[in-house]
């Protein structure tokens, strides 16, 4: 494999992460950390394959929440089960109420790589056939797995006008729009991340 064909995504030092302020779980004081971790001078890209494996370092990974409200009140969520297909192999056949993936190298070329990121990840794997309002709500970090030690997620809650939002990846299986109360009732079927979320936001 030539270093062109190794994935390069954007990655900052656990230690900068720590030194910030350690937190396990959610935490809503996003703006006090994202200045820093997002400094360019803080950030890397090294090779996907590696990074998975070091927990020296941390994957900032946008992970965006889709909600609806309907005329009456009603709370219903965007999910989907993991298809075989996606990238992150520990984390296949759970269910997630998280849409978003990996800043690549590719998206360093922009004036902000993150929201770059952001937009691409979002427009590869959803369509938005609505308006909507976005915001960050938080940060994500579960060290009490493999998966978790090496990533940090970066929560958007977007609240969407009419419950549009489609897969364009065959991946996101089972995809769509469930009440809130029916996603809480089944909790133990989200990843981690996604359960982690439901119990902070919701």
């Amino acid at each position: 494999m030539t270093l062109t064909q190794v994935e390069q995504i954007l990655v900052v030092p656990t230690e900068l992460f720590h030194s910030l302020g350690y937190f396990q779980g959610f935490s809503r004081s996003a703006d006090n950390y994202l200045h820093r971790l997002l400094d360019p001078l803080q950030v890397r890209y090294l090779p996907r394959h590696e990074m998975e494996r070091d927990p020296n370092f941390k994957q900032l990974i946008p992970y965006c929440i889709f909600r609806h409200r309907d005329d009456d009140g009603r709370i219903s969520l965007f999910q989907y089960t993991r298809g075989l297909g996606q990238g992150e192999t520990r984390l296949h056949a759970l269910r997630s109420i998280g849409v978003g993936g990996h800043i690549s190298s590719v998206d360093a070329y922009e004036s902000n790589p993150y929201l770059e990121g952001l937009r691409r990840e979002l427009e590869e794997e959803i369509s938005i056939d609505t308006d909507f309002d976005e915001r960050l709500v938080g940060l994500l970090n579960d060290d009490e797995n493999d998966v978790g030690r090496v990533h940090l997620g970066i929560v958007h809650l977007f609240d969407v006008a009419q419950p549009n939002v489609r897969p364009r990846e065959s991946e996101l299986v089972d995809a769509g729009f469930l009440p809130l109360d029916e996603v809480l009732n089944n909790i133990d079927e989200f990843e981690t991340w996604s359960q982690i979320c439901l119990r902070a936001l919701f």
